[in-house]
């Protein structure tokens, strides 16, 4: 939670994966590949589904992450797609790390709709966790748990989004 809320350095996370794991040889590079491993990548479509949603609806992108994972979403953006950053996918974008908040706090969501004007009964969050829809509920914002095998062109098509 440290590492994602911005709270402490990835040099630091480091170096607590080194003290837990009793082994100071831990490679920067062998811990953050490690790290690394739980993200699974971008289904196909989805970017263009996202260019689409954002041309009809207003789109945020809400994520816990931290530095090391920002660094290599970035990178994988680049060298798959050649795209800078996602930001073009989305009319704001906050990352915990930056927000210094993380889901399921009602304090991110807070201030994802006061920042942008939106009202929480016409705004939808979804989330593949189901705890990080809590916070989102209990300010009234509508949710959906996104739970595989459902995808997101899956769930556009079925509610009619496009």
């Amino acid at each position: 939670m440290l590492l994602t809320a911005g709270q402490i350095s990835a040099d630091e996370f480091r170096n607590k994966i080194r003290e837990k794991a009793a082994n100071p040889s831990l490679t920067d590079d062998e811990i953050d590949a490690a790290w690394n491993s739980i993200l699974v990548g971008i289904a196909d479509g989805n970017h263009e589904l996202l260019l689409q949603l954002k041309n009809k609806y207003r789109t945020f992108l809400l994520s816990n992450i931290n530095e090391i994972h920002y660094n290599f979403i970035m990178k994988y953006l680049k060298e798959k797609f050649d795209f800078e950053s996602n930001d073009h996918l989305f009319e704001k974008i906050y990352y915990s790390h930056f927000t210094g908040k993380r889901k399921p706090e009602q304090a991110i969501f807070e201030q994802v709709l006061n920042e942008n004007n939106l009202n929480p009964a016409e705004t939808l969050f979804i989330d593949d966790s189901p705890q990080h829809l809590e916070g989102a509920k209990k300010l009234g914002i509508q949710t959906f748990l996104m739970t595989q095998p459902d995808t997101l062109q899956a769930f556009a098509s079925r509610e009619n989004l496009m």
